[in-house]
Parts: C-alpha cells; sequence; structure tokens
C-alpha cells in the first residue's frame, strides 16, 4: 500500500469514510463531493492505478468491483438507471491514482457527458 494513498487509506480504516459497502475484494462510500443525489466510490482493496492494470493483475479483484458497483446500485435504489465512471489518467480528469468507479443515479444524467 503506498502511504500517500488516500484510498487505500480509507480502506485500511486510516481515515473516516461514509462506508456504504464491503466485501472482500472491494469498499464503496460516498463521494466527498457528490455530482449526484446518489454518488459512491467504489474501490478494490488492492492498490492498482487503473482498472486495466487491476484486470490484468487480478481478474477477481476487478470483477469484484463491478459485483460491488452492482450491489451499491441496488441498496441505493437507483439499479434501474445510473451510470458508472472511470476516469483513466489525469487527462481524463483521475484525481486519485488507485482505480475507482463513480457511481452516479438518482437524477437524470444528460448525454454527452464531459
Amino acid at each position: 500500500m503506498p502511504e500517500d494513498c488516500l484510498f487505500c487509506r480509507i480502506v485500511a480504516g486510516e481515515v473516516p469514510a461514509d462506508v456504504v459497502h464491503e466485501s472482500g475484494t472491494a469498499v464503496a462510500f460516498r463521494d466527498a463531493n457528490p455530482q449526484a443525489p446518489v454518488h459512491v466510490l467504489v474501490v478494490p482493496r488492492r492498490h492498482e492505478p487503473d482498472l486495466a492494470t487491476l484486470t490484468r493483475a487480478d481478474a477477481d479483484a476487478a470483477s469484484g468491483v463491478l459485483r460491488a458497483i452492482a450491489d451499491v446500485a441496488e441498496a441505493e435504489g437507483v439499479a434501474g438507471g445510473y451510470r458508472i465512471v472511470l476516469n483513466t489518467g489525469a487527462s481524463a480528469g483521475q484525481s486519485v491514482f488507485h482505480v475507482h468507479a463513480h457511481v452516479l443515479g438518482g437524477r437524470d444524467l444528460a448525454w454527452p457527458p464531459g
């Protein structure tokens, strides 16, 4: 675990977060700056910078993130319509380089995004 990784510290319980879901492979918590009524971040317990790297290193962990996304959407009442955003790289808006999925819902989401 990189000492300076905020999400690793949240997973380890060193930094408080509003955790809404935990599994053996993933942790989900409310975004500190929500962009929708439901805005939850889903992160793998394993530190990897992006989804491609996680998938190559540990396909079970990547699958666990997808399962956690579905569980969060159901628990948050948005399973009928939500968006998943995974930013990869600074040019795509990634600011914490620990792979994380934004689960957004609870309002109409415009297209195209960004």
